[in-house]
């Protein structure tokens, strides 16, 4: 066995190679379970007591050999792996970058604006109840005004519905909070409409309510034409009579669009002024259903589309775009 093992040293130290497969069965056929190695260690206690020593010193010299090839073989395989260098100016892999949807880009766009003269940004459910949504808001049961709102319930007694404005945020904020008061309530608001390219039946709404002493209308128009200016960079507003159920007196805002080419003809239907919001001062039967004291405080509200807007700002014929999640209409707003 002793000439056995000289053999293998020859073998060891003459084996040389940089395939890792290669190297990998190396290893297995020396230091594997049932490899060489093991096996002679296993054959030790056969050997005559005279040649037990010698025996295993060469063992121990086969053991060293495969050690130390294995380890200059890895080395010489790791060596022999040419490294690309890396081209630093050619263009990175392509990255499927998404955006903001226009949607969030004009709320998020209004919301900064209001920020800055002291607005603060309320939330609300989407499901709601009577209460909240139509009756706390001057709008009871049987009330004409209520067919301009065609709801979808969910429930009935109690009455449980999509809602359709995001004033029953504004309810529920005025239950919990003293004036002054100051809030924005931005979301998405439902209503059972035929869908055009003009209306659908789930859009979403942006409404300002501010409470406090003293608050007049000139406060309302004010702040209406701080932000058509900053928004829309066009200073000329307008207001017309209206009618809401919670808001006394009311108006609708139109903006002077301007009539420089054919889109403004069409989007203005010919006039230059386009209707942006509807406004008004609070109604005081709305604050006593709130508990708040209508004799001690006033304030207006007012409320806007902000699909409309968006499709004013970006030029946008049809609503349905902005729900459709075309990749070709999204991808459009990748720098915004």
């Amino acid at each position: 066995m002793i000439e056995k093992i000289e053999e293998l040293l020859i073998e060891v130290n003459g084996f040389n190679t940089t395939s890792k497969e290669e190297i990998e069965n190396f290893r297995i056929k020396y230091n594997g379970k049932k490899g060489v190695l093991n096996d002679f260690f296993e054959k030790f206690k056969e050997v005559p007591n005279d040649q037990k020593k010698e025996f295993g010193q060469k063992i121990n010299t086969l053991k060293q050999a495969v050690a130390v090839k294995l380890e200059d073989l890895k080395n010489a395989s790791a060596s022999s792996i040419v490294v690309e260098k890396e081209d630093l100016t050619k263009p990175a892999f392509p990255l499927d970058l998404g955006s903001r949807h226009p949607i969030n880009l004009v709320k998020n766009r209004i919301i900064e604006i209001f920020k800055s003269i002291g607005f603060a940004v309320a939330d609300g459910p989407e499901i709601e109840d009577d209460w909240h949504n139509f009756t706390a808001l001057n709008l009871p049961e049987y009330h004409p005004a209520r067919d301009m709102q065609d709801t979808f319930f969910i429930e009935q007694n109690p009455d449980i519905l999509l809602r359709t404005h995001t004033s029953s945020v504004q309810t529920r904020y005025m239950e919990e909070n003293q004036p002054p008061i100051r809030i924005l309530s931005p979301g998405r608001v439902f209503r059972n409409e035929a869908i055009s390219s003009r209306s659908h039946c789930i859009f979403h709404q942006i409404e300002g309510l501010y409470i406090d002493e003293n608050v007049s209308f000139a406060d309302l128009k004010q702040t209406i034409q701080f932000f058509t200016t900053e928004l829309f960079g066009k200073s000329k507003i307008r207001m017309r009579p209206s009618f809401f159920p919670f808001t006394e007196p009311s108006a609708e805002i139109d903006v002077y669009w301007g009539l420089n080419s054919e889109t403004d003809y069409r989007i203005t239907k010919g006039t230059g002024w386009l209707e942006i919001m509807g406004c008004g001062m609070v109604d005081p039967a709305v604050l006593k259903n709130v508990n708040i004291d209508s004799e001690k405080y006033s304030g207006y509200a007012f409320g806007m589309g902000i699909e409309r807007i968006t499709m004013l700002l970006y030029q946008m014929s049809d609503i349905r775009m902005f729900f459709e999640n075309d990749i070709r209409t999204l991808e459009q707003f990748k720098t915004l």
